[in-house]
């Protein structure tokens, strides 16, 4: 069947690079999320009717049903995304790339994620340490009012970082990998974690599957991230590749999580920052290792000069996949 080929390379890398470039120019419209809401809400809603229907019982059989949850979660994306990748066949080949195209737009977040973090900046600049707060904790999990000026600021590039890699090279390397479904099924995993992935006497049996998975399914990101990071700083000014090298060898294996590590200490390592360390979620406060060894009193122009570096990351991440593509396209059929 003539769908199949859409989700394989290069078809899929063509259609990751049409994606990538869609959604940096356009974003998710705000119009279209009032209207239809957004893949990411979709997946929630179901999220949430699994566990309400599934998490009771013992420990045991808690874990069981959230791998059931899961299960059902992945089973559903995968018959959506599939039948829309068939239906988009029917099209055409290259008009059925475009729409696919269109509908894995939605799974990266990169301009968001730059409007976001920027807003911290703006807001530190221009209504001080409350309006700082009030934008950070748009982004962060951490309870803002335990935040200085410096901790929002470290607190905004640590999202940066970490978001650069769930958000942004992880579902580009699925779509890379599988096409909309791929992505899709990321992205699934990726919402399932962040919901009731969480160590809390609800969630922690429940969840343990959906953590597992997720872990599993960003390692290749978060090395690529780290990488593409690196590769942005020697391309850029005001910051250090051999920086971000060193950080990462030093201290990525030291963060509580096996992927975020490796984004946040590139950052750090180039922005001649410290990241991470301990931090309050609530009342609760994590200990975590320091990744890089530069000054901990950041300020909003190291939140630019972070910015700047991501953006620079984005555009050679699009360059790789748009020149993959034309290879595959030359070389590979």
């Amino acid at each position: 069947m003539s769908w199949i080929v859409l989700t394989h390379p290069p078809d899929t890398l063509g259609i990751l690079a049409l994606a990538l470039l869609i959604e940096a120019m356009a974003g998710y419209p705000d119009r279209l999320y009032r209207a239809l809401g957004h893949p990411v809400t979709w997946i929630g809603r179901l999220i949430a009717a699994l566990e309400r229907g599934l998490n009771r019982g013992t420990p045991r059989t808690r874990r069981l049903g959230g791998i059931l949850a899961l299960t059902g979660l992945l089973a559903t994306v995968a018959a959506v995304t599939l039948g829309l990748t068939a239906l988009a066949a029917l099209t055409g080949h290259g008009f059925g790339l475009v729409v696919l195209a269109i509908l894995a737009a939605s799974l990266p977040a990169q301009r968001s994620l730059f409007v976001h973090v920027r807003r911290v900046s703006a807001a530190l600049r221009t209504e001080g340490l409350p309006g700082g707060r009030t934008a950070v904790s748009m982004i962060v999990g951490r309870n803002p009012e335990s935040l200085d000026e410096a901790a929002v600021c470290r607190a905004a590039i640590e999202s940066l970082a970490e978001n650069f890699s769930d958000g942004i090279v992880a579902p580009a390397f699925w779509i890379g990998a599988g096409g909309l479904t791929g992505g899709a099924l990321y992205k699934a995993i990726n919402t399932a974690d962040s919901m009731i992935g969480h160590r809390t006497p609800r969630y922690e049996a429940f969840g343990w599957a959906s953590a597992r998975l997720d872990d599993l399914v960003n390692l290749p990101a978060s090395r690529l991230t780290a990488l593409l990071l690196i590769a942005a700083a020697a391309l850029s000014r005001d910051v250090s590749a051999a920086g971000a090298w060193r950080a990462i060898r030093r201290d990525a294996g030291r963060h509580r999580s096996p992927n975020a590590g490796w984004p946040e200490a590139a950052m750090a390592g180039a922005l001649g920052l410290r990241l991470a360390g301990p931090r309050i979620y609530g009342d609760t406060r994590v200990e975590d290792a320091w990744m890089g060894d530069g000054r901990a009193e950041a300020n909003p122009d190291d939140i630019v000069r972070a910015l700047k570096l991501y953006r620079t990351a984005c555009a050679l991440q699009f360059t790789l996949v748009a020149a993959g593509t034309g290879l595959w396209l030359t070389f590979g059929r």
